[in-house]
């Protein structure tokens, strides 16, 4: 509690200054020479030196934690006061003075209402209250009850579940996870950090412990302390898990030790937690962790101590509470597992069912069993134990359905009923004792007297009650095994000498029963109390009367007298009922009776108005009252001698091991033993040890009854925290004196502000009275071994010390620089003395060097004067011969540049003069084109019309095609059901012949030995002519099935034909409807153009009308000079200016140009999409790059063009190859890209005046718009257009496009998978068929493939085509989901169509080839693979049962409701009447499931879907336009690069911006 109280062994913690930054996790080395001390902290001083303003601040307000405890009516109160006030909902609430009369107060509560109350029960409210909180309870300004309320409060909404008493932690249960207060990283963060610098937290509490530890080598302790629901277990892992991080070893090493602590958290909680009412995952028996460390702070043992067990919930639970959750996990365990111990749903068994809970909200037990399982192997449990761990779980959940009758003689017992005999029978298998053995030990006693052994029966309750009691025994037994077998894994350190002790116990418990567990279990919580009383507030009181300072006694609740009451020898409650105990005829009654008597007048005693037999205590959190009906058979502990002989000779190793033989006293008669007395003593231990170890606190609080989380009661909490002390603590950490050091402690720390009264004769008293008088220090006080200081008085001094070392530190640098600074000199000195005497024997070899060099350079001169003047020569001849080249380069490219302009002259001459010419027959020809262009309209209008009704009969024709297909799909079902059924008949026929065959050979044999013994026994005649009228008769069968089989195959044969017309009818129609289609596309292409044709005409002959009504003489000569320029409309128009009639001619063939300009550039356009651009960035380019021309031109907003049409005839063209593959897959990904663009892009806008129809004055207005819009900054690629009918039109195309190409890739890929659907349902064929096949077959030599490898392969690269082509995600899941459908189906149909495949082996088969399905989805990932698995549902539980074992023991019940959930009745039915196991000749299910089925079926036969077992497979398109928009909204497509063809036209430039 206490920063004083913390010993650092040698290393003194400077105190803590929470606004002081500087001092956070500094330690000062101590030492008795304070010189010395200033040498060694020379850089601390510094860093203190530059904080020490920080520190003079931090000084100033010293006085903060000095405030007394608040109470009531100690402030004056005026009007305009903020208050708290009491309230019978909220406990207190908040307010503001009204009102002030006399003892009276008129309170205004923010809740609305106005209460008035008196002067001394109003406590004042902080108005700087912060809106989070404080993390310590003694930063609070007003320490009162409603202030630590609201501040618990609020940090509790903020999710600050921790918060300080001091050094005590106070936990409100979050009631929800919170990870990111529990990973590594928050490890880390608290290694190390003194308490209070950092968030409270546990792991801050567990770091103290272990520092101080390791600092003061004692040992620590860690008390989790609360009610039930408030969060210890929870607690105490989180603590477990920090020591495990501090005293782990490295991986190196290993984490044994630690692992197997913390992992046998999940066994203790499977074996010994269970729900109850105020907790889902409550503790029912309690548990002291310690830790044993080495000398290097590392974990090197541990061992678990536990506590009083509660055995009665094995046998009674109570409604809405469970059992221990082992027993549920177990009945969840895996089916291998359930079936071995024959077990099921928790409902049948009796000590599960007397409550209805079953299931927690958010626990699954089977993954619980698993990890305890797991926890098991790190702990050291070997599978063999662990097996007959649960063996004997099982064996008491099924002695539990054992019930017991009258038997024949009298006051005896038996079995009740076969069902009872069943599970006595399966729990001796599973003890692995003799039955009858156990019957008797539980029906019968034996009692051995001197002279004889006598047998008594015992009457069916009392048996119930044996029964009971041996579970009990049985589990207790169980539980002290895992606990000490945990203990001896993990291995106890005979050598540490300190340890770090972890206690979770129960908290105090008060329900509406309250038994002899509760009244152990509050006796724990009232001797914790008690420590917690003696250790928080007797002992500070005892320290400082010793240290006889002035202080004024606190006063506390003390609880003695509730303990003496309980364990008192000879007259506490536990010492009676020992006595009652061990009287035979002892009752609840009489043992209540001697209660009242004996404590009639106490005060903590009392007995209830309504019970005769209960009483009540007053304990330290309350009243509670105990029920004594179960208090002396609940504190027996002994075991009956029958158990305990019939456990012992079990022939189950671990059994036997739970019962040891007992010596032959003990075991003649069953010796008393007391639990209470036992936990009793184990509690004392416990009690010892705490006191023999330093302690720290952490009280957890249960916000609300209701555990759920931001529900925050005040009531509860307030009386959880009086409960636990804490409001005491919190005063007494205010008003004391929380630092103290020991008067050589203090002298040797802060000797250095007063070194004068250190050097003389003083002692140790008197020099620290000097020390703290020099520095004007107020407050403390002087004790007897001991200095106390108050609140904040240590930072003061340490920073008056701080001062002391900076200015020494100054000294100390003084000296130390000039000592470097010479011997910086001196070696600078002696190195130049060196460096010179090398740098002149260099120089002198230097000049030797040069002469040598000066000789040798004479004659190397010599020669390269010669090789430079050789080089010169060939160098000016290379350049002579080169620029005579150049020269004559030059001459012949300005003679092939002539003639090339010569002839460009030429070919402009030409143009011009053909240009003039067809000016002048266009200036003739308009005159005609007016009067033409009526005519032609009203022709294109009727052609338009003829048109649309091809297209009508175009649409009749696609559907006769798809009836055709529809036919010829049905048609090659019933061919492929035809070659089953001849195949069928074959085999039938061979198996046939060969039986008629073998009779016939033995009709032979007994002809041949009847004419033998003709000649002796004349009746045999008569035998040889009956033998040949079977002969003949077995022939004419033959015959006939002869017959039979020849007619079918005529039938097939006829079908065959049939199909195969069909099939050619279906292609001719087919082929016709391709060809009609292709010719309506080209016949819309001519009428687009010829609406364009006729629109322009329309648009020019408008405007020249225009233009030569507005036109004058003087814009006549503006417009001669100035070029032509685009002017706005009053409409919105956008239209090109006319020139005048002299210039006519030029603006024509411009316009003229333009127009095949534009055309050029679509059918460029046209030409690049038939080739495959591939893909950039992942995107197609051939969508991307029509998108942004569509988009540049403006054709989106056009009321006619042919450009769309033209696409779709372009992609039509294209996708004719379906079994190209890769092909298909490149169009899916750019038309379902393009589909996308055009979903995001168009909009549907009101009805605006018409745009110029025209393809020149689209694409004209679209040049004009790109350049005002690029000039704005626009640079996104999908912006919103307003579409009009065309755009739609081809939105609507594209859509039917890409469904069609869609459904192309789906149906490729499930035809060939189909081709091993027949293998995949038939299991290898056995060593007989392989023979004959390996006979039939002899030429091929190569082993048939595995169909399942070959789908998988399939799938492998249907999966790696899509994406090599980028083909979205969507797509892909849906074309997997929709196959794997069809596999289902087809699998499923197989199985229930044909009763040779509904056989065991091919079961197994299928379920091989179903895991390699379920392996390719988890690599698939769930990106492309979706929910393709759970398509497969039907085709796995019907696998599942033909591979299930035993099938005639499951009831109807599990069949439809756990194997099969998903399966009808007939389809149920069809695979049990027809399964056959070809392995083991096992039957199928019970004839009774058999007829249940066949007569819900009659209830069912009137509904025609519900007589049709097979399933139907679906070729809809399972998307829609939206779907494929909302899966690729993120995606970027600015940043895909255009083709490079286009690039190199300079009309396409606008694909790079």
């Amino acid at each position: 509690m206490y920063s004083s109280l913390r010993r650092s062994g040698g290393l003194l913690e400077l105190e803590k200054c929470r606004t002081c930054e500087g001092s956070k996790g500094m330690e000062i080395p101590e030492r008795k020479n304070w010189v010395a001390e200033l040498i060694g902290t020379f850089f601390l001083v510094l860093i203190l030196w530059k904080k020490k303003k920080k520190v003079a601040a931090c000084l100033g307000s010293r006085t903060w934690l000095g405030l007394p405890l608040m109470h009531a009516g100690n402030v004056n109160l005026a009007v305009g006061s903020l208050v708290w006030v009491e309230d019978p909902e909220v406990a207190w609430i908040d307010g503001e003075v009204v009102g002030v009369n006399g003892e009276e107060v008129e309170i205004n509560c923010t809740s609305g209402k106005t209460v008035v109350a008196k002067a001394s029960n109003v406590y004042p409210k902080d108005p700087e209250f912060p809106e989070c909180g404080v993390d310590d309870m003694t930063k609070l300004a007003y320490l009162h009850e409603p202030g630590v309320l609201q501040n618990l409060k609020c940090r509790y909404a903020e999710n600050e579940i921790y918060t300080y008493t001091g050094s005590i932690l106070i936990a409100v249960n979050p009631f929800c996870r919170l990870p990111h207060l529990y990973d590594n990283h928050m490890m880390k963060k608290y290694k190390g950090v003194p308490i209070g610098e950092l968030n409270p937290h546990p792991f801050a509490i567990a770091d103290a412990a272990y520092r101080q530890m390791i600092n003061e080598g004692i040992s620590q302790a860690i008390l989790v302390s609360g009610e039930s629901g408030a969060g210890k277990t929870e607690s105490t892992k989180m603590l477990m898990h920090y020591l495990a991080y501090m005293g782990g070893r490295a991986a190196s090493e290993g984490r044994s030790v630690e692992q197997q602590v913390l992992e046998s958290n999940p066994v203790l909680e499977a074996f010994g937690n269970a729900k109850t009412v105020r907790n889902n995952n409550s503790s029912r028996f309690g548990k002291f962790v310690e830790l044993q460390f080495d000398q290097r702070g590392r974990i090197s043992g541990a061992a678990i101590r536990t506590y009083l067990l509660e055995r009665s919930r094995v046998c009674q639970v109570s409604d809405p509470e469970r059992n221990y959750h082992c027993f549920y996990m177990l009945c969840a365990a895996p089916a291998e597992d359930v079936e071995r111990y024959k077990l099921g749903n928790p409902k049948t068994f009796h000590y599960l069912n007397q409550s209805n809970c079953y299931k927690l909200d958010g626990v699954d037990d089977s993954k619980e069993y698993l990890t305890t399982r797991k926890a098991m192997d790190v702990v050291g449990i070997s599978p063999d134990e662990q097996d007959a761990i649960f063996r004997v779980v099982a064996a008491i959940l099924h002695l539990g359905n054992v019930e017991f009758a009258k038997g024949t003689d009298t006051d005896s017992s038996e079995p009740k009923d076969d069902r009872s005999r069943f599970h006595l029978k399966t729990a001796a298998e599973l003890f692995k004792c003799d039955e009858q053995s156990l019957e008797d030990s539980l029906c019968k006693r034996v009692m051995v007297t001197r002279d004889e052994t006598i047998t008594k029966c015992l009457d069916p309750d009392t048996a119930a009650t044996s029964r009971d009691a041996l579970a009990k025994i049985v589990y207790s037994r169980l539980f002290d095994w895992l606990v000490n077998k945990i203990n001896n894994s993990i291995g106890q350190d005979p050598d540490s000498k300190f340890l770090i002790g972890v206690l979770d116990i129960y908290g105090f418990e008060s329900f509406k029963t309250n038994s002899f567990e509760q009244f152990c279990i509050n006796l724990t919580n009232e001797k914790l109390q008690q420590h917690f009383n003696q250790h928080v507030f007797k002992m500070e009181q005892e320290e400082y009367t010793k240290e006889e300072i002035d202080w004024s006694y606190i006063e506390f609740v003390d609880n003695q007298d509730i303990l003496d009451l309980i364990e008192k020898k000879p007259g506490g409650i536990i010492a009676l009922l020992d006595e009652a105990c061990m009287f035979p005829r002892s009752t609840h009654e009489t043992f209540s009776q001697k209660l009242y008597q004996t404590f009639k007048d106490h005060k903590r005693f009392s007995k209830p108005k309504l019970s005769p037999t209960d009483f009540t205590i007053c304990h330290y959190a309350g009243d509670v009252t105990y029920q004594t009906e179960f208090f002396i058979d609940k504190n027996k502990d002994y075991v009956v001698a029958e158990h305990q002989a019939l456990l012992s000779a079990s022939r189950c190793s671990f059994v036997s091991g739970l019962f040891p033989l007992l010596p032959e006293e003990s075991a003649k008669s069953s010796k008393f033993s007391s639990i209470g007395s036992q936990f009793k003593q184990q509690l004392q231990s416990l009690l010892e040890t705490l006191g023999s170890i330093e302690p720290h606190y952490i009280r957890c609080v249960k916000p609300n009854n209701q555990l759920k989380p931001a529900i925050f009661e005040n009531s509860n909490v307030l009386l959880q925290l009086s409960c636990g002390g804490v409001m005491e603590a919190i005063r007494i950490s205010c008003a004391g004196f929380p630092t103290r050091k020991t008067f050589a402690e203090f002298a040797s720390r802060f000797g250095i502000l007063a070194p004068e009264f250190l050097k003389g004769s003083l002692d140790e008293v008197t020099a620290c009275k000097k020390i703290l008088q020099k520095v004007n220090l107020q407050g403390y006080q002087i004790g007897q071994t001991k200095v106390f200081l108050r609140a904040g008085q240590m930072a003061e001094l340490d920073g008056y010390r701080s001062e002391v070392l900076g200015r020494s530190a100054c000294v100390i640098q003084k000296k130390v620089r000039t000592y470097l600074c010479r011997k910086n000199f001196i070696l600078l000195r002696s190195s130049s003395i060196e460096i010179q005497a090398v740098c002149r024997g260099q120089i002198g070899r230097h000049r030797y060097e040069n002469m040598r060099r000066e000789a040798a350079s004479i004659k190397i001169q010599k020669y390269s004067r010669r090789y430079t003047s050789r080089n010169a020569y060939k160098s000016v001849c290379s350049s002579a011969v080169s620029i005579q080249t150049a020269m004559r380069g030059l001459a012949a490219r300005n003679e092939l540049k002539f003639r090339r302009r010569t002839r460009a002259a030429i070919a402009i001459q030409s143009q011009c003069r053909r240009y003039l010419g067809r000016a002048r027959y266009l200036r003739m020809k308009k005159v005609a084109i007016a009067s033409q262009c009526a005519i032609r309209q009203e022709a294109a209008r009727k052609k338009l019309l003829k048109l649309r009704m091809a297209a009508k009969e175009t649409g009749a024709l696609q559907e006769a095609k798809d009836k055709l297909e529809k036919e010829v799909k049905e048609l090659t079902s019933l061919l492929q059901m035809e070659k089953q059924m001849r195949a069928d008949m074959e085999e039938a026929k061979t198996k046939e012949n060969a039986k008629l065959q073998s009779a016939l050979e033995e009709m032979q044999l007994q002809l041949q030995a009847a004419s033998k013994g003709a000649e002796q026994v004349s009746v045999v005649q008569e035998v040889s002519v009956v033998d040949r009228e079977m002969i003949k008769k077995l022939t004419a069968e033959n015959e006939q099935l002869k017959g039979l089989v020849n007619s079918l195959e005529k039938k097939i044969d006829e079908t065959e034909k049939k199909f195969e017309e069909t099939s050619r009818l279906s292609e001719e129609r087919l082929k016709q409807a391709t060809e009609a289609e292709s010719k309506i596309i080209k016949l819309k292409t001519t009428m687009q153009r010829l609406e364009e044709k006729l629109s322009d005409i329309e648009t020019e002959d408008q405007i020249l009308r225009q233009h030569s009504l507005r036109m004058s003489p003087s814009q006549k000569m503006s417009e001669h000079l100035a070029a032509a320029t685009a002017q706005p409309l009053a409409n919105g128009y956008h239209e090109p200016l006319k020139a005048t009639p002299s210039k006519k001619f030029g603006s024509e063939s411009f316009r003229r140009s333009q127009i095949e300009r534009q055309h050029e550039s679509v059918d460029a356009l046209m030409k690049c999409v038939t080739v495959e651009l591939g893909f950039s960035e992942g995107k197609p380019v051939a969508a991307i790059t029509i998108y942004k021309c569509l988009l540049h031109w403006r054709l989106f907003e056009a009321e006619k063009t042919s450009v769309f049409d033209r696409f779709i005839q372009i992609i039509g063209s294209e996708i004719e190859d379906q079994d190209n593959k890769n092909h298909m897959a490149y169009w899916l990904s750019n038309t379902s890209i393009l589909l996308f663009l055009l979903q995001r892009s168009l909009r549907t806008a009101p009805r605006k005046p018409p745009t110029p129809t025209s393809f020149f004055g689209r694409m004209a207005s679209g040049f004009r718009s790109s350049s005002a819009s690029l000039s704005v900054g626009a640079s996104d690629l999908v912006r919103q257009v307003e579409a009009k009918y065309p755009a739609l039109l081809f939105k609507q195309q594209l859509t039917a496009y890409v469904e069609k190409i869609y459904g192309i890739i789906r149906d490729n890929l499930k035809k060939e998978l189909s081709l091993q659907f027949s293998s995949c349902v038939q299991a290898p064929r056995t060593s007989k068929d392989s023979v004959v096949e390996a006979q039939e077959g002899s030429d091929n030599n190569s082993p048939p493939a595995n169909p399942w490898n070959v789908i998988v392969a399939c799938l492998d690269g249907f999966l790696h085509t899509m994406k090599e082509n980028f083909v979205p995600q969507v797509l892909v899941q849906k074309i997997l989901t929709q196959v794997f459908s069809y596999i289902n189906t087809q699998i499923f149909n197989s199985l229930l169509l044909h009763r040779e495949f509904c056989t065991f082996s091919n079961g197994q088969s299928v379920k091989n080839g179903l895991a390699e399905l379920e392996l390719w989805c988890n690599q698939a990932k769930e990106e492309y693979a979706g929910s393709s698995w759970d398509e497969l549902k039907y085709v796995r539980q019907a696998v599942g049962f033909l591979v299930l074992h035993q099938k005639s023991r499951i009831s109807y019940d599990e069949l439809t409701n756990d194997l099969c959930p998903v399966l009808n009745v007939q389809q149920l039915h069809r695979i049990c009447t027809l399964y056959w196991d070809d392995v083991d000749n096992e039957p199928s299910v019970s004839p009774d499931i058999i007829s249940s089925m066949s007569f819900l079926m009659t209830d069912d036969s009137s509904n025609d879907d519900s007589n049709n077992f097979s399933l139907d497979d679906t070729s809809s398109i399972p998307y829609s336009v939206d779907d494929l928009s909302s899966t690729m909204e993120d995606q970027i497509f600015s940043d895909v690069k255009p083709p490079a063809e286009l690039l190199e036209n300079s009309d396409f430039q606008f694909l790079q911006e």
